[in-house]
């Protein structure tokens, strides 16, 4: 897995503040001075700030990522609480982006925020996925998750994605942008789902309930992912899918492949821009 390059254009060096705040990060040999430089010079982009999101967004920014993009146009609400800790009962009916900007600033000062308080949509996913170096998709709804699949492939943006049921969660990594070590297309989400599940079969959150720790659990996965990504360390999720099942207590993997029917990357794309998404 190799390092993404980062933006040139931030002032990587390290301040007297950041060396001790980042003291931990600097003695493990995966990261040390140069790595946490190139966590400083990251732009991660962070699709949804509400379960899954927050514990992302609270260690990236923690981690030492140089500048964090949030998009979410949705307000806080009480029965968010239960698992968006990135929120507070203060922050109820403030836009999710204002009041994660608190919250990161209140953590570290030393991260620059982006600030999409708008939905991501097929006139804007482009631009905005562009201007970031890896996205982490943590929404709630198959239409913005084959928009951010399809936003990445086109840009050439690493997605580090992840899913939550009542008890359960699920998380993986794509680069259909590149190529495996047999010259093959990674796959894409469209290669692990080909279709969304029908109407109706997949309830809400709000229908089917969920353990709060369960967010958390997957969003600290992702957090950790995005921060592989970013320095080229460890065994990345390309073309593996972790999953996660509190009740049993238990994690397992399974490998997926490209899919050459597949109408993003496949043999035959008949995918070419984002016009396909509407709504």
């Amino acid at each position: 897995m190799q390092a993404l390059a980062g933006d040139v254009s931030i002032n990587t060096t390290l301040t007297d503040d950041e060396i001790a705040r980042y003291r931990r990060h600097l003695v493990l040999r995966e990261i040390g001075g140069e790595g946490q430089q190139r966590l400083k010079g990251a732009r991660v982009l962070v699709v949804g700030a509400g379960g899954l999101g927050s514990p992302l967004i609270l260690y990236l920014a923690a981690a030492g990522i140089g500048q964090i993009g949030v998009i979410d146009d949705d307000r806080v609400s009480l029965d968010n609480l239960q698992r968006q800790v990135l929120h507070g009962t203060e922050t109820v009916g403030r836009h999710k982006t204002r009041s994660a900007a608190s919250r990161i600033m209140s953590l570290n000062p030393h991260v620059d925020l982006k600030l999409f308080t708008t939905r991501l949509v097929s006139e804007n996913a482009l631009s905005v996925v562009s201007a970031f170096d890896i996205v982490a998709d943590g929404s709630d709804n198959f239409a913005t998750r084959y928009l951010v699949n399809d936003a990445c492939y086109f840009a050439k943006r690493p997605l580090v994605a992840a899913a939550v049921g009542p008890f359960d969660g699920q998380l993986t990594t794509f680069r259909a942008f590149e190529t495996d070590g047999d010259g093959k297309p990674n796959p894409n989400y469209r290669c692990l789902f080909p279709a969304p599940p029908p109407d109706g079969t997949v309830p809400a959150c709000s229908e089917a309930g969920i353990l709060g720790a369960v967010a958390g659990v997957l969003g600290c996965l992702q957090a950790v992912e995005v921060v592989k990504e970013l320095l080229g360390i460890g065994e990345g999720l390309v073309g593996r899918l972790l999953l996660y099942d509190g009740l049993q207590a238990r994690f397992s993997d399974i490998r997926y492949a490209w899919d050459p029917d597949n109408p993003l990357n496949g043999q035959n794309p008949t995918l070419q821009d984002l016009s396909h998404h509407t709504g």
